[in-house]
Parts: structure tokens; sequence; C-alpha cells
């Protein structure tokens, strides 16, 4: 299972702002990268809530499917609010 963490830069701040979590289960990427795979599928999950979508980056990162990641498998977009109980899963 891929997590991609999905961030839009912040180019006041100098960083990027966590947009959202989207949780890929499938192996097969279809020809693309995991970077490139993760972009066109938060592009198409997140374009509506930034202004810039070439401002938008992902960062993959792979987990084990478990009792503890079963919240993950079961829904596969989340949103800033949803991450709060999660996000000691993907550090």
């Amino acid at each position: 299972m891929i997590v991609y963490k999905v961030f839009c830069k912040n180019y006041g701040l100098k960083k990027g702002d966590l947009i959202g979590i989207l949780v890929e289960r499938r192996k097969d990427l279809r020809g693309l990268t995991q970077i490139e795979s993760g972009l066109r599928w938060a592009k198409l999950a997140f374009t509506h809530s930034i202004k810039d979508k070439n401002a938008m980056f992902v960062v993959p990162k792979e987990l084990q499917i478990g009792f503890h990641t079963q919240s993950l498998v079961e829904k596969g977009v989340f949103t800033r609010e949803e991450l709060l109980g999660i996000s000691e899963l993907l550090s």
C-alpha cells in the first residue's frame, strides 16, 4: 500500500502546507512512477481547494497492510481535518 502525503507550496513561509493524504492499494501503477501516479491523483482530488495546481507536490511512503493501517485501507482520500487521528501511523 502506498500512502501519498499531498502538500501545497507556501512561498511566503518557504515550506509545504499539508492538504491531505491519498491511499493507493493497487500494486500496478500502469507504467508511472510513484510520484507521477500520486501527483496525477492529487490533482484530481485536491485541485478545487488550492489556487495554483502547479504548486502541489506529493511525498510517497509504502506501508504494510496490518491492524494499525486498517482505517487507511477502508477510505482512500483523507482531508487535513481527518488526519489528526492517523498522523502517528505515517511518521
